[in-house]
Formats: C-alpha cells, sequence, structure tokens
C-alpha cells in the first residue's frame, strides 16, 4: 500500500518536471528565433538627395489703368408719380371710359369717366337768372340815379354830402353792384362743378387699380382708381455708406449721375439689360440695414419706345452703379488677392509674396494701388505648397500635358539584404 502510494507520487512529479522542461525548450527556441531574424534583417540606410520642383502655373500680366469699380445691389421698383383718384363733386358715374381698367394706358387729357352733370346744369342755369335779375335791377337803379342826378341840379348847393350820396341812390347801386359779382361769383362755381363732372387723366399714366363702375355714386374724397406716371420709374437701392464716394451725383437736374445698369435674370432674356442714372441721394439712412439710399431714375420703364423688357412695380432688380473712375490703379479679381492683402507673383522663375495697398473692392475685382509694377505675372493658379522663392514654370503648349517637371540628384549608398 505504501509502495503503490510511493510509486504514484513519483510518477505525478515526473510529468510535472517533463511539462517544464517542455515549457523551457519552447521558450528557449522562440528566444532564438526573434534573435536570428534581428540578427539578419537588413538594415534601411538614408540616402542623402535634393530635389529641384518647378510648379506649372498660369499667370495674367498686370498695368496701370483707369478703371471704374462697379456697385452691385439689389434695387426696388417705384413710381416715380403715384396718385390717388378722387372726385370733388357727389353725383353718379354715367360713362366710364374702356381705357380705365387696370392696366390700361391713358395719356395726358384723356376722358376716364363722367358723372351726371344735370344737377349741376340746373344750378348753373340759376346761377345765370340771378345775373340777368341783378343785372336787370342794376340797370333800374342806374336810371333812377340818371334822374337824380338832374333833381339835384336843380337844387344845386343847397344839400350836404351824406343827403346827396341819398339822393343819388348810391348805397342802393353798391348792393346791387355786389349781387351782381355775387351772380357771377355763382356762374363761375357753377361752371366750374359741371367741368369736374369730367375726370381727365393729369398725366401719362398707367391704370393700377379702379373702385367705380357705371352707376356708381361717388362724393368728394372717393378713391375712384390709383395711377402711376409711364414716363418715367424710380429704383430705390441701399449702398454701403463708405461706397458714396464713388457715387457721381448730378449737380443739376440737367445732369445725369452715375450710369446704373439694370438685370433681371428671372424674367429678362439673357445678356438684356436697362439704362439709368443717379438722380439723387435720399438723406437718411435706411433705419434697418443702416445702408445708404439712392434714388435711380429710369426713363421710359415700360419700354413703349423702345424694344426693352418693361418694369414691374415693387420688384427688385440687381443694379449695376458704374462708380467714378480711379486713376493709375491695376485690376485684379477678388480671388487672386490672398490672404492679409497679399498678392502671389511670378518673378525670376521663383515664388513672391506681396503685400498691396487696395483701394476698393466691387463684387468680382480688387483695385490696387500699391505693391506691384506694371507688366508683372501674377499667379493664377492655386497652389499646394505657398512660400517665398518656390520654382515657378510658365504653362506653355510644350507643358501643358505635364503635371510636374521634377529633377533629382542623389548621393550616397544603399545596401540590400
Amino acid at each position: 500500500m505504501n509502495d503503490a502510494s510511493n510509486s504514484r507520487l513519483i510518477w505525478r512529479w515526473l510529468r510535472v518536471l517533463g511539462n517544464l522542461i517542455a515549457c523551457l525548450a519552447i521558450l528557449g527556441a522562440s528566444v532564438a528565433a526573434i534573435v536570428v531574424i534581428n540578427r539578419t534583417e537588413p538594415t534601411a540606410e538614408k540616402i542623402t538627395a535634393t530635389r529641384k520642383s518647378s510648379a506649372l502655373v498660369e499667370t495674367v500680366t498686370v498695368a496701370r489703368e483707369t478703371y471704374s469699380p462697379l456697385l452691385v445691389v439689389l434695387g426696388k421698383v417705384q413710381p416715380a408719380q403715384d396718385i390717388t383718384l378722387s372726385p370733388r363733386i357727389r353725383g353718379q358715374v354715367i360713362e366710364v371710359s374702356p381705357s380705365f381698367v387696370p392696366g390700361g394706358m391713358v395719356r395726358q387729357g384723356d376722358l376716364l369717366l363722367r358723372i351726371d352733370p344735370a344737377d349741376f346744369e340746373n344750378a348753373l342755369a340759376i346761377s345765370e337768372s340771378e345775373l340777368a335779375k341783378a343785372q336787370a335791377s342794376l340797370d333800374i337803379e342806374m336810371g333812377r340815379q340818371s334822374l337824380a342826378k338832374k333833381e339835384l341840379a336843380l337844387l344845386e348847393d343847397t344839400i350836404n354830402e351824406t343827403n346827396r350820396a341819398l339822393v343819388l341812390r348810391e348805397p342802393q347801386i353798391a348792393s346791387i353792384q355786389a349781387e351782381v359779382s355775387a351772380a357771377k361769383a355763382a356762374i363761375e362755381r357753377a361752371k366750374l362743378d359741371l367741368d369736374r363732372t369730367e375726370i381727365f387723366a393729369p398725366f401719362d399714366a398707367q391704370i393700377l387699380t379702379r373702385s367705380i363702375n357705371v352707376g356708381s355714386q361717388v362724393a368728394t374724397g372717393d378713391e375712384l382708381a390709383q395711377l402711376v406716371g409711364i414716363d418715367e420709374y424710380w429704383i430705390i437701392a441701399a449702398v454701403p455708406v463708405r461706397s458714396l464716394r464713388w457715387v457721381k451725383f448730378p449737380e443739376s437736374d440737367e445732369e445725369h449721375g452715375s450710369v446704373v445698369r439694370l438685370r433681371n435674370p428671372d424674367s429678362w432674356p439673357e445678356g438684356t439689360e436697362r439704362i439709368g442714372y443717379v438722380r439723387r441721394m435720399i438723406g437718411a439712412l435706411d433705419q434697418q440695414t443702416r445702408l445708404a439710399r439712392l434714388l435711380i431714375s429710369i426713363p421710359d420703364p415700360l419700354g413703349q419706345n423702345s424694344d426693352q423688357p418693361p418694369l414691374i412695380l415693387e420688384t427688385l432688380v440687381e443694379t449695376e452703379i458704374e462708380g467714378t473712375p480711379i486713376e493709375n490703379v491695376f485690376r485684379l479679381e477678388r480671388k487672386l488677392v490672398r490672404d492679409s492683402d497679399t498678392v502671389w507673383v511670378m518673378k525670376d522663375d521663383q515664388l513672391e509674396i506681396r503685400n498691396v495697398e487696395i483701394v476698393v473692392r466691387d463684387a468680382d475685382y480688387a483695385y490696387i494701388s500699391a505693391g506691384l509694377e506694371d507688366g508683372e505675372n501674377v499667379v493664377i493658379t492655386t497652389l499646394a505648397t505657398v512660400a517665398e522663392g518656390v520654382g515657378l514654370k510658365k504653362i506653355t503648349p510644350e507643358s501643358s500635358d505635364d503635371d510636374e517637371s521634377i529633377e533629382e540628384e542623389a548621393t550616397g549608398e544603399k545596401e540590400a539584404a
């Protein structure tokens, strides 16, 4: 029993010892493999090389000239003449002109509508009869005065001045003369009211709205229609206050200010534009945007005397204002002015980064007064590497198929494993 127990214990220790020996053998083999791999791995050596590259670029040659900046803003179309037509008498509308409809065109002096004149014709006839009656009374008094003068001549100097005026019926004549004047005034008023039964167009206009029809009863101050003049429209455009110095304002009504080009890509054919002129500056800033407002005049806004497209009131149109000319400056596209107002210049096949002074920017261009010279080439290609002295090569027909020209000189030794 004891011998069997001892035998099992010996075999158990032998198994543990065997497993330990196997693990140590595997670990030793792994370490040996790692050492062999590290000792036999090829060594990478640095190759000293110099790389010279010239980026292919496109350039534009600049020159000092005189340019006019363009201020591009949105403008709102408004009428230059806008009235609400109202009658000056009471009555019933008995006739309306066929042109007196929304959208209709009328000329100055055209009859728009007629109010029933019967009451006013009667009033005129009554006033005329009152005048005739007063005139007859005046004639009678003048005859009486003639007789009184003969009687007064018989009395000679026996009557004082006060009685003389009474004898000559001067107060009665003055009273009747006042009646005659009042009758004449009543006739003029009746004629004026009769004339007002016909309402005419006050100027060449377009009818926007109409509020009456035949049979309508109208009174003084009622709204009959809204009319706008068709000889001229206005554009109200808002521009930054700092841009006002580039806008030319006329010194008199006979002169034109800055030329203005109008475009409406949404409704006009492509390339179509209309011409207007800056008329004056409205003397108050817009309360919401704090921008200055310009009044722009557009003659013949409906294109009646030309083939120009018509303007529609209350629409927004693209307004391009031609500024006053700026002399002796360079003009570059805005995208060519880089960060911090710098420009890339190609000089002696190398990149130079120039600081420039910009007079003004408009929607498309920057106008530069200093930092460039006549005939210099400004780089218009976007570069991946931007640094002073980077090699550049202008794109030519021969090099247009290449993306980059590279020359390499390498020295050193390379050891292969």
